[in-house]
């Protein structure tokens, strides 16, 4: 009986035909339980019901099942164990539970009671504990498929028995190998001599990639290694896999060249090395990849031009080099491959112009030029793209004015040409696009009249601060009424100012000048503050700037205190963005240590989810004392502190659980790029709601790296620790082993990041008088989760869900999304730092189920 897409409704029938042999009610909107009856159907040898809403637990009647062969419930909300029914069906050839809510351990016999399976997919549920070695005697298994769980230990040495494997995905586990031994799998997996694919990624596997990686079966094609702590010189041996389509050995902390040898890897598809720590130049060879079809070379240490010759390319359609040190020309030829859709070359020192060839690469949807040093005019013919989404040319140094045939673009959503030197009027053609969803125009040198229709209406999603000449526009905007058009009279009248008076006012200005450099020549000079220069310098600023920006420091624009220093509110020139400035307390010990600190750290980070740094000031105060300060962007919705408990108001500020879901994949990716994808581990050892600030649109900023920052610059180890001249933090969100005068490691982040999470989920404070004689938020959090799930939730989140605390946790999309996000949390608490996730884990599962439930 086969009833898939239909939309069927309700529960499962109750009663069935007892001669039934295959059942099916995949692809529709059925609910409830698995009814037991359906264990008297003793002939079935199929049932499918994949894609539905159904819960509960697997009834233990389905045991009577014996001649069952084929049972895939995969991508619905079931719950509980490993369901143990399934053991008793010994003629079980394909075992699908993926993508639901089991959990508990795998049972150990599950090799010998299922001896004729061939596919066992238990990907995307809750399970854990070590991966039974019984299941390596399954000779009979073809697929395997346990990813997105929480397995813990190592491969099964064993796992070489599996003869007749071909796929294997054991990804985002918290699987572990740091010894010869436990690298011993390696070694056995090489007697799987139909192994296809294998993917280890998002792991914690350390050091060098074994050599016996060389002896896999010739018929590999997919090989991911991805998201790990692998270290050493790119793998030798891949040399010997020649049928090899996808290989990733991206967020790895692999160094040296790339071998010359990689480019004769001719079936290559799919190459990523993201956030690695490869140096050299990139090998001219790689253009040999005739089949490649997306190449990610981003965040890693390559320097030299990006080779013309990757423009042979025939069907790529990714590229991406940023965060490097490239620099050159852009090639031209890459604009015309014409199946080229992503060009990401940001972050690097690219000079010349940018090609008007790039009006050939009708299929481009992304452009990311960012900070590097281009310079001309934009060409028009970009706007020929008509499939491009996202445009990001800011920090260059284009020239000239913005191409008004960029109206054109049916399909942007987004454009950032700020910090340039374009001039001339706004392109009326660009309040055209219909989805344009964020324009960034800011600090150039535009002038005139702002237009009124399209994005322009919007004053959230447009940046056009920093261009004095602008005028009308939207209201919001508050910028000045556009002069009216002068006569012929008052035209003279400017022509006389222009030719006498001003040159006039200019000596007299001059010799002032002189003076006063003349008399405060033996002054002490500002000392140079070192910040990320994204192939520009930073605008300069004295403390005469900034006491005039805060009005003398006063009281009334202080919006917050730290340890060393305070935080006003200011606004640096007459109709400019207000800006956050940080005033360190230098006759307080430590703050000089905080402020290099913070320096340090601002100099090598660029994300968007740290604090944007506009600039610093290094000079000395009216008083002749040392003064130091740092400016930041301002961000609108204060921190999330405040957002959270609303300086103790009764009526608490609305979060919904979207945003929430936003907020926490904001945090992670910071650290996750402080952790994995920077050069040079950044640990930031304070990780709090308050610092931690929210802009307008809700997007959260990772802050102060001035309180007792660590970095490891050299030696990264097997845990990223690293030493410091103190141990701070904050009481309720340091970790357990950093508050027993512990080393400092990324650990100890995760845990923050852990609490944090769970504070914003459960809207309670970690220093809450609740928590007292052993009992912490984590410990509460576990006590009640998942049973009791909705009493410890913040009820504002129940509410919003039609739910209450007494109602029992029954599966949908909205509780299925919280219990995933609490379980993260659980896992970054763990007391041992070594039984917690990796950051890099972490992300990447939120951003899954923050995917998943906006999708819903």
């Amino acid at each position: 009986m086969w009833l898939d897409s239909n939309e069927l409704a309700g529960g499962l029938p109750r009663d069935l035909p007892l001669g039934l042999e295959d059942l099916s009610f995949s692809f529709n909107n059925l609910v409830g339980t698995i009814p037991p009856t359906l264990g008297n159907i003793t002939a079935l040898k199929s049932f499918f019901c994949v894609f539905n809403g159904l819960d509960g637990g697997i009834p233990g009647e389905l045991a009577a099942l014996r001649e069952m062969e084929i049972l895939d419930i995969g991508s619905n909300r079931l719950s509980g164990g490993f369901p143990e029914a399934t053991l008793n069906m010994s003629a079980l050839v394909r075992l699908d539970l993926d993508n639901n809510r089991f959990s508990g351990k795998m049972p150990s016999s599950i090799g010998t009671s299922l001896p004729n399976i061939q596919r066992l997919f238990i990907g995307g549920n809750f399970f854990k504990g070590n991966l039974p070695s019984s299941l390596t005697n399954a000779s009979n298994l073809v697929k395997f498929d346990a990813a997105s769980n929480f397995f813990t230990g190592v491969v099964p040495a064993s796992i070489g028995n599996l003869a007749n494997l071909t796929w294997l995905n054991l990804e985002m586990n918290q699987l572990h190998a740091c010894s010869k031994q436990d690298w011993g799998f390696m070694d056995s997996l090489a007697n799987c001599t139909k192994l296809q694919r294998l993917s280890l990624a998002g792991n914690q596997l350390e050091g060098q990639v074994p050599n016996s990686l060389g002896n896999f079966s010739v018929q590999l094609q997919s090989l991911y290694l991805g998201q790990n702590q692998l270290s050493g010189s790119f793998p030798s041996g891949i040399a010997n896999l020649p049928n090899l389509i996808v290989l990733g050995l991206d967020y790895n902390r692999f160094t040296g060249y790339l071998p010359q040898w990689l480019g004769g890897q001719k079936t290559l598809q799919v190459l990523s090395l993201t956030n690695n720590n490869f140096t050299g130049y990139i090998p001219s060879s790689l253009s040999n990849l005739s089949n490649l079809i997306e190449i990610y070379l981003d965040s890693n240490q390559f320097i030299g031009n990006i080779p013309s010759s990757f423009g042979n390319f025939p069907f790529l359609r990714v590229i991406t080099t940023s965060y490097n040190n490239l620099h050159g020309s852009l090639p031209k030829e890459i604009f015309g491959i014409p199946t080229i859709q992503q060009v990401e070359f940001a972050f690097n020192n690219i000079s010349g112009e940018l090609p008007t060839e790039v009006g050939n690469a009708k299929q481009l949807m992304f452009l990311h030029l960012s900070s590097n040093n281009l310079s001309g005019d934009i060409p028009s013919t970009l706007g020929n793209c008509e499939n491009l989404q996202e445009v990001v040319l800011d920090q260059n140094n284009f020239g000239g004015g913005i191409p008004s045939s960029l109206g054109k673009l049916i399909s942007l959503k987004l454009l950032n040409l700020s910090h340039n030197m374009l001039s001339g009027l706004i392109p009326v053609s660009l309040g055209d696009i219909e989805f344009l969803e964020q324009l960034d125009l800011a600090f150039n040198n535009l002038t005139g009249q702002v237009p009124t229709k399209g994005i322009f209406k919007n004053s959230t999603a447009l940046q056009i601060d920093g261009n004095l000449g602008l005028c009308g526009g939207a209201p919001e905007l508050h910028l000045p009424e556009c002069p009216i058009k002068a006569s012929n009279k008052s035209k003279h009248k400017i022509s006389v100012l222009l030719k006498v008076v001003i040159p006039l006012a200019s000596m007299v200005a001059l010799g002032i000048v002189m003076l006063l450099l003349f008399i405060w020549r033996g002054r002490k000079k500002a000392e140079p503050v070192y910040l990320p220069s994204s192939g520009r310098e930073f605008p300069k600023i004295s403390y005469k700037d900034l006491a005039r920006a805060t009005n003398g420091f006063s009281t009334a624009n202080l919006i917050g205190k730290g340890r060393y220093s305070f935080v006003y509110r200011g606004q640096l020139l007459q109709g400019t963005n207000v800006v956050a400035i940080k005033v360190f307390c230098l006759e307080t010990r430590g703050a000089q240590k905080s402020f290099i600190a913070e320096c340090n750290a601002l100099r090598n980070v660029r994300h968007r989810n740290l604090v944007p740094i506009l600039t610093a000031c290094s000079s000395i105060d009216s008083s002749g004392n040392d003064f130091k300060a740092l400016v930041y962007e301002f961000m609108a919705r204060g921190d999330l502190h405040k957002l959270l408990y609303s300086n103790e108001s009764s009526d608490l500020c609305y979060i919904s659980l979207a945003q929430r879901l936003s907020i926490v994949v904001d945090i992670s990716d910071a650290l996750a790029y402080l952790h994995h994808s920077h050069q040079g581990t950044i640990v930031h050892c304070d990780l709090k709601p308050s610092n931690i600030l929210l802009d307008d649109n809700m997007t959260a900023h990772v802050g102060d790296f001035g309180l007792s920052r660590f970095r490891t610059s050299a030696s990264f180890g097997n845990s990223d620790s690293t030493s410091s001249f103190a141990i701070n933090g904050t009481i309720g969100y340091v970790a357990p082993e950093c508050a027993a005068g512990g080393q400092v490691s990324t650990a100890a982040d995760v845990y923050s990041f852990g609490i944090v999470l769970l504070e914003i989920f459960m809207r309670r404070r970690p220093t809450d008088d609740m928590f007292k004689d052993g009992l912490s938020i984590a410990k509460y959090a576990e006590m009640n989760i998942p049973d009791k799930m909705f009493h410890i939730v913040d009820p504002q989140l129940l509410q919003e869900l039609g739910l209450s605390q007494e109602d029992p946790v029954t599966a949908d999309d909205a509780a299925d999304c919280l219990l995933s996000v609490l379980n993260i949390g659980l896992c970054c608490t763990k007391s041992a730092p070594s039984e917690r996730i990796s950051m890099q884990e972490v992300t990447t599962k939120l951003h899954t189920i923050r995917d998943s439930y906006l999708r819903s």
